[in-house]
């Protein structure tokens, strides 16, 4: 039975920023404010669905949830300006995608996402914490691509 802390490990990548790279300012609140692609790799057998967490650990209050999406199809990319999954509340209350906008300096954007094996029937009222409950247990592999912005 798959834990929290996956034992595989998912490669991701974009075609927009390099790991721990600068994220142009198009996918910020500087810009057009919309996702960059993402490309999954190394998905395990038996995926059922694909999730994403997309957080900023260097917010001045705390981690600060940017994006939050579950269902996703299991392919190995999330095309740009583009929500494939069913999406839940940001760190504004807001069912969608919220590019890095940081008050001062420069924050690191983690881009977490989680192959699954099972499908979710969750409210759109689901926050980061609800689906880290939900999908404990159901994890088979995960990753991570870091991005820096700074305004």
């Amino acid at each position: 039975m798959a834990t929290l802390v996956a034992d595989k490990t998912l490669t991701v990548k974009s075609s927009s920023f390099e790991s721990n790279g600068p994220i142009p300012a198009k996918y910020t609140c500087a810009g057009a404010n919309i996702n960059p692609e993402l490309t999954i790799t190394d998905i395990p057998d038996g995926t059922k669905s694909l999730a994403l967490i997309l957080d900023d650990p260097d917010a001045p209050k705390g981690t600060f949830v940017h994006w939050v999406m579950w269902n996703i199809p299991v392919r190995d990319k999330i095309n740009e300006d583009s929500a494939p999954g069913a999406e839940g509340k940001n760190g504004r209350n807001e069912n969608k995608y919220m590019g890095p906008c940081p008050p001062s300096g420069t924050h690191h954007y983690h881009f977490k996402v989680y192959a699954l094996d099972t499908k979710f029937n969750l409210p759109v009222s689901t926050d980061k914490e609800s689906l880290l409950k939900a999908m404990k247990g159901h994890i088979l592999a995960s990753g991570v691509l870091i991005g820096t912005y700074q305004k």
